[in-house]
């Protein structure tokens, strides 16, 4: 049986005049591959990918209808007539693939900002939205009827540059989901009000689209179940539209959504602290509901996720992102019955979503070809090379990886019994054990293309020298830092009776102390060191206050999507979290701390300070290679932590680059 196991997954479904060959929908997100409102490319080389991959169906990220809708810089600028060439090229090389590709066309209303227009935003009512906060233009009903033929035009273009459908996006960056809405639609006219009028912009766009494609292309509609917000859209009310929907006829499936992708975000792009298929409720319901193809999504990360969802009626298509941005091969892994060679998403968020907040170009922590898919593929060497990699963290086993794709015979030593470097034990800390998929994708890899793992191994120049490598690839991480105020590092037999203890986070989560008490953590990283380390002592019992330079404690949760639901933890495990505090000294153990907006030091006591500090290179044996083969033929190279302390995604990435360079 074609799909093996997978029967549901690897079952055809007709969407209109559409057959997709599988259930797995590469569903619309944000890329900002684009380049000056046009696709690239990049745009082209990511979709195919994918396509080639195993992916049942294509949907493209949002392209803007009307000009009063440029949100964010890297847009595609679906109402600009130059775009056919670039939809030409993207829908080209997926139907090498024999994979149908949709385009989602949208326009964002007040989920945006007039930075690049330089005119004010259109919306149902002026309600500023919650991250934008700009007040939108209530827009009248001429601009709502210009906006409307941007959508029909939008669509008749993407009809002439190939795709084989059209989404329209009104579930959670949409105007069209600012008019359902009670909570952004305060209109009195025949646009506001009930949830019939409410709808009526929806249905308008609906046929205006449906008349400028024909019958010939497929035409999805992408609803939110639940904004998740005060008087916002609930799955009663989403039910109720979309047996309106179906009841016009013009409409070929639904798609779905959870969130505002402002004020209810995190939930949209949920990380691992969000349990998988958390928000299947919608689907489900809206299956039982009407009778066309439902798309369900909601933090898919493997395929057994998928087939079960599908199995028990939950959805009819699954959505899957993130697994497919970390791993392109993810259908063909599973179709063929190789599911155990899939490189499992990590949700972390680091270098997708939270690229995307930082206005770059979409990446994966664990896959340095995401997001490079256009690059020319490095040449293999003439002459394999005999390579030692140092270290079996991220870095050295990506570097590993790459140096054997390369062409070359690897072997990793790592001191430890176990691989991963510092990963293996941020994955011990609550809700973060997903993390560790990093190590288990990368060990995976590692000895599917031949590189052989050596644990428990000291490496040092001598062994290095009888090794007698080609080239050598330091990967020996970094070690944790003593601030200047710290006290020397404890023995073994941990504080004396009433000796305030200063120990690293590493010390906590490898069990080599278990601080009891009170409880101060440092928070100079900003990430989820300090934060995981506190819940894991709260959890134990201990009373813990986290303290931070920074304006908030854990500053860049955020860019992962992380800050809200951290919050929520640390109210309700009663963890303190005091921001703008700088530590300027340690006297008779109690720290002095500085609160920068009043300038005003105090001290503060506890039992135990933990440190989440920049760490320090562990470099040593690096140079006493390269003093041993320095104007000689071995190459000696040093990649990750022990360059400089830095987040498992640049560890990735460089192994990859050093490795594949050899």
């Amino acid at each position: 049986m074609p799909g093996g196991q997978y029967r549901y997954l690897f079952s055809p479904l007709q969407l209109g005049p559409v057959t997709v060959a599988n259930r797995i929908v590469f569903a619309a997100h944000l890329t900002n591959y684009a380049e000056h409102g046009m696709p690239s490319e990049q745009h082209a080389a990511y979709y195919a990918a994918r396509a080639a991959g195993g992916a049942g169906l294509i949907i493209t990220e949002e392209h803007s209808v009307h000009p009063t809708d440029w949100p964010y810089e890297k847009m595609i600028h679906g109402f600009r007539p130059e775009v056919l060439p670039g939809y030409q090229r993207i829908t080209e090389v997926v139907h090498a693939h024999g994979v149908p590709i949709f385009a989602q066309i949208n326009h964002n209303g007040g989920q945006a900002s007039s930075m690049y227009t330089r005119l004010p935003v259109w919306g149902p009512s002026p309600v500023a939205d919650p991250l934008f906060r700009e007040v939108p233009k209530a827009i009248d009903h001429l601009e709502i009827a210009e906006m409307v033929a941007g959508y029909a035009d939008v669509a008749a273009r993407c009809k002439e540059g190939g795709f084989d459908g059209i989404e329209l996006q009104c579930s959670h960056s949409s105007i069209v989901r600012g008019f359902l809405s009670r909570a952004t639609n305060t209109r009195t006219d025949e646009y506001g009000g009930s949830l019939e009028n409410r709808a009526r912009l929806l249905h308008g766009i609906v046929a205006a689209v449906r008349e400028a494609i024909g019958r010939d292309l497929a035409l999805g509609v992408r609803l939110c179940g639940d904004e998740l917000i005060e008087h916002g859209i609930t799955i009663d009310e989403t039910v109720e539209v979309a047996q309106a929907v179906e009841e016009r006829g013009l409409v070929d499936y639904i798609n779905t959504s959870i969130g505002v992708a402002t004020a209810s975000l995190f939930m949209i792009e949920a990380s691992m602290h969000i349990p998988p298929e958390y928000a299947m409720f919608i689907p489900s319901a809206l299956r039982k509901a009407v009778d066309l193809p439902v798309v369900g999504v909601g933090r898919f990360k493997d395929p057994l996720q998928a087939e079960r969802a599908l199995a028990q009626g939950h959805a009819d298509l699954i959505g899957i992102v993130r697994g497919q941005i970390a791993d392109a091969e993810f259908g063909a892994k599973a179709r063929s019955g190789n599911h155990h060679d899939i490189r499992l998403c990590l949700s972390c968020n680091q270098e997708c979503v939270g690229r995307m907040g930082l206005n770059r170009w979409l990446g994966c922590i664990e896959n340095p070809v995401t997001g490079r898919e256009a690059q020319p593929v490095a040449l293999r060497p003439s002459a394999p090379k005999r390579v030692l990699v140092v270290g079996a963290g991220p870095a050295g086993l990506q570097a590993g990886i790459a140096a054997a794709r390369a062409g070359h015979q690897v072997t990793i030593q790592e001191r430890a019994e176990e691989a991963g470097g510092q990963v293996r034990w941020a994955a011990r800390v609550p809700n973060r054990a997903e993390f560790g998929d990093l190590v288990r994708n990368q060990v995976h890899e590692a000895a599917a293309v031949g590189v052989e793992l050596q644990l428990g191994i000291e490496v040092t120049a001598a062994s290095v020298e009888a090794f007698a490598p080609d080239a050598v690839v330091v990967a020996t991480g970094s070690v944790p830092a003593r601030p200047w105020w710290a006290p020397p590092p404890l023995g073994g037999g941990g504080p004396a009776p009433g000796e305030t203890a200063v120990i690293d986070a590493t010390d906590v989560v490898t069990g080599r102390f278990a601080p009891q008490g009170r409880v101060i953590v440092i928070d100079e990283v900003g990430f989820h060191q300090a934060t995981s380390v506190a819940e894991l002592l709260a959890d134990r019992g201990c009373s813990v206050e986290i303290l931070s330079p920074a304006m908030v404690v854990g500053q860049d949760l955020g860019i992962t999507l992380d800050m809200e639901n951290w919050w929520l933890r640390a109210s309700s495990k009663g963890i303190d979290q005091i921001p703008d505090s700088v530590i300027v000294g340690m006297d008779g153990g109690a720290l002095q701390v500085l609160h920068h907006p009043t300038g005003v030091t105090t001290p503060k006591t506890a039992d135990w300070v933990v440190l989440a500090v920049p760490g320090s290179p562990a470099d040593e044996l690096y140079f006493q290679l390269k003093a041993r083969y320095g104007g000689t033929a071995v190459t000696v190279e040093r990649i990750g932590d022990c360059v400089a302390p830095r987040r498992a995604h640049a560890a990735v990435i460089e192994g990859n680059r050093v490795g594949a360079s050899l």
